[in-house]
């Protein structure tokens, strides 16, 4: 069990040095150059588990691979995903997004389980192409 938990800080560690929204195999080659003991399972698992304590966000990519963001300590902000070549921006926003989804939520009387903000457009790379 504690190789278990080193593994997972490994994984950690590679995820809070990544900017741009690696994905589960990505992360996996990463933590692996850092752990040659870890297995591609681990990872996954360890991904899996590190989202559901809130630590990293999935970021579901509809013509790829999911993709994983480092969220502690990090700036509020919302996902680009360009629906060609699926890659993932950030963006910074300054609004109260408790009281957008408490207006959500009287306005359609849903119970909010998760909340982020994805927005799905073309990037300039796939535009010029």
């Amino acid at each position: 069990m504690k190789n278990y938990s080193k593994q997972r800080q490994e994984i950690i560690d590679v995820m809070r040095e990544m900017y741009h929204h690696p994905t589960a195999e990505e992360i996996y080659f990463l933590t692996k150059q850092r752990d040659s003991s870890v297995s591609r399972s681990t990872v996954y698992r360890n991904l899996n588990v590190l989202v559901q304590k809130g630590m990293i966000t999935q970021i579901a990519v509809s013509n790829g691979p999911d993709r994983y963001d480092y969220i502690q300590n990090r700036q509020k902000h919302g996902h680009i995903i360009c629906k060609n070549c699926g890659k993932v921006y950030d963006f910074l926003y300054n609004f109260n997004l408790e009281e957008m989804k408490e207006s959500i939520t009287n306005q359609t009387g849903v119970e909010l389980l998760e909340d982020g903000i994805v927005i799905k457009g073309i990037c300039n790379s796939c535009k010029k192409a």
